[in-house]
This record gives C-alpha cells, sequence and structure tokens, in this order.
C-alpha cells in the first residue's frame, strides 16, 4: 500500500509505502529514499538506510552496497561494537585482525509513530528493536527524521533514543577501542559516491584532507565532483552539542572512498548501563554546489537552526561533553 501527501506542487511531500519505505519529495525532485524494513542479508547487519539522496537539484550523493563494503549503505546509524555484537555489517575487529564472526546483529522496525507532510516540512518517527544474530534482544530504538528546506538546499534532522533492554550493562566502542589504531568508526555514517573519492574534507578550523581523521570539531563537511557533469555538491553534519563526546572525533575518508561519521565512540567506548537511555541528534546539510569559501560555516548554521527547531526531548541529552581532545593519528583501515 502507498500513500502520498502532496499538498502543492512546490515544496516538500511525501510518499509512504506501508511497511518498506518513504520517499521525499522537493519541488518535484525525489530528494530522498529512507528504506526502514530492508531485505538486507544477516551477514550485513540489517539496518534502515537512507538512500538514495540526492540534492535540491537532482544530484545523487549517497552510494549504497558497494563491492568494497557490501554493508555501506548511503546513510545510516550503524554500530560495529555494541558489547560483543556487530550492528554495523561485515568482520568484527577481535583486537589482532578482523574476523567474521556470528554477530551480525539487526535493527528491526516495529512500528510507524509519525508519518506526515506540509509544505515545509516532512517528518517521520518509528519504533525499533535492535537483535543478536542469535535472536536476543538487546535495545529499544525511538527514531525520527526531518527533513525541512535551507535557502536553496535542505536539511535533515536524524534524532535517535536508545533503551538498553538486554538486562545488564554494555559499552559501545568501535575497532579503535578493540585496538586498531585510527579505525573509530561507528555511529551516523555517510557513504558518497564512487565520483566523490579525492574529495575535500571542511571542518570550523579549514579545509583538507584525509589527515582530518580522528580530529575534533562541531561539524564537518565533504565535496565531492560528479561524474558526467563535474558539478560539484557537498555534505554538512552537524552535531548536536548535547550529543554524548561533543565535539566529537571525525571518522573521515576521502582516499580510497567518501565517507563521513561524527563517531561518539571513537577511541573511548561509551558505557550503556542496564534500563540507560542514550540519545543522540545530528542535522545533515545537503547542498548543490562546493562549500569552500566560507560556505560550509554557512551550511552548518543551517544545521544549527534545524536542530534547535528540534529539539524536544533534549533533556535526555549529557551537556558534560568534554570540548578537547588529542587528535589520532592517521591510517587507512580497508575494513570500515
Amino acid at each position: 500500500m502507498t500513500t502520498a501527501h502532496r499538498p502543492r506542487s512546490t515544496g516538500l511531500a511525501l510518499t509512504h509505502e506501508v511497511g518498506s519505505a518513504i520517499t521525499v519529495h522537493l519541488d518535484g525532485i525525489d530528494i530522498l529514499r529512507y528504506t526502514y524494513r530492508p531485505d538486507t542479508v544477516q551477514r550485513e547487519s540489517p539496518k534502515p538506510y537512507l538512500h538514495p539522496v540526492r540534492t535540491a537539484g537532482g544530484a545523487l550523493v549517497t552510494l549504497a552496497r558497494p563491492h568494497d563494503h557490501v554493508w555501506h549503505t548511503g546513510i545510516a546509524w550503524a554500530l560495529p561494537h555494541v558489547g560483543d555484537d556487530n550492528f554495523w555489517g561485515g568482520p568484527t575487529f577481535t583486537g589482532t585482525a578482523y574476523e567474521q564472526l556470528a554477530n551480525n546483529g539487526r535493527s528491526e522496525h516495529v512500528a510507524v509513530t509519525e508519518a506526515r507532510a506540509d509544505p515545509d516540512e516532512v517528518r517521520f518517527a518509528h519504533a525499533l528493536a535492535w537483535i543478536t544474530e542469535d535472536g536476543r534482544h538487546l535495545v529499544d530504538e525511538e527514531r525520527a527524521l526531518t527533513v525541512r528546506p535551507a535557502a536553496g538546499d535542505w536539511t535533515l534532522t536524524f534524532e535517535t533514543r536508545m533503551r538498553n533492554v538486554s538486562g545488564r550493562d554494555l559499552s559501545i566502542g568501535s575497532p579503535t577501542t578493540k585496538g586498531r589504531e585510527n579505525a573509530g568508526y561507528g555511529g551516523l555514517f555517510w557513504r558518497g559516491p564512487r565520483s566523490f573519492t579525492g574529495g575535500t574534507l571542511h571542518t570550523p578550523d579549514g579545509s583538507g584532507g584525509e589527515e582530518l581523521r580522528g580530529t575534533r570539531h562541531a561539524w564537518m563537511g565533504f565535496t565531492g565532483l560528479h561524474d558526467g557533469t563535474a558539478a560539484a555538491s557537498s555534505i554538512v553534519i552537524v552535531d548536536d552539542v548535547r550529543n554524548p563526546a561533543h565535539p566529537p572525533q571525525w571518522f573521515a575518508r576521502t582516499e580510497e572512498f567518501a565517507g563521513l561519521c561524527p563517531a561518539p565512540f571513537f577511541s573511548e567506548e561509551l558505557p550503556f548501563g542496564a534500563d540507560e537511555t542514550l540519545a543522540f541528534r545530528y542535522a545533515v546539510v545537503v547542498a548543490d554546489g562546493a562549500a569552500g569559501d566560507g560556505r560550509a560555516a554557512a551550511l552548518a548554521t543551517s544545521g544549527r537552526d534545524a536542530l534547535e527547531r528540534s529539539r524536544s526531548g533534549s533533556a535526555d541529552h549529557d551537556d558534560s561533553a568534554p570540548t578537547t581532545a588529542p587528535a589520532a593519528p592517521t591510517r587507512k583501515d580497508p575494513h570500515a
């Protein structure tokens, strides 16, 4: 069953393939598809994902199931180490090497709790259950996605509340917390198109390349070029000031593929006590054109504005996050 909410020919609209996915339209362009009940195989840790994602001008800025890392799915909330279980996909780093274990969990859709659209805002929310490969129920999650136009571009606000229902204390980490240098991936992860390889990273302190992996910033952006047109598009991800570990270390890739991830568990595990709730909020700004010469900062401001408009539930965030930390050294990690 498909339902559509198209209030007028301009602005935002929503098409809902009930039980499967939503598509958001902006001025007639399909700017994102969110598959909340995927048919992913267990080894890839099935999880909802955003792909394709497009700029307001229609340029594609995501890649799903690339042959090098088939568990990369556009934009997804993915965690490689939740206790002993892998909700990222693929092999697990065990301290000395990556091994394919029988520990690939799934983030399973339970129920839609909100689906509404008007020309200035689309909001979709649902409940999920995180289930291990052997059937244990670890986490209940409430997730909300809000899309708004922003000065010719658009923003996605991603909000999640995760409650530990396993009956025991857990911790959330990364391959770096397990001993692999500068491989601190985990969290909200964006995988860009192949043609974005070799692109440019942007931070509040300036622009650069993969040497910025592991550094701490309140936001980070990426500009890449498209095959066929040689036109540029940009992504800026903004970390909410109340997120754990704000400002986060960033897992960022430019040399072998395009990737961007504010990683709150990059170099230190985050305790996740029994019956505890963790909340995270991010803004993703999607823009046509390059983001140099100060534009990335302007896009980040749009992201912060979007976060302020989605402040509900902020009391569950931790305001006592550190403000500085040493940057991790750079090392390529082909298993991310």
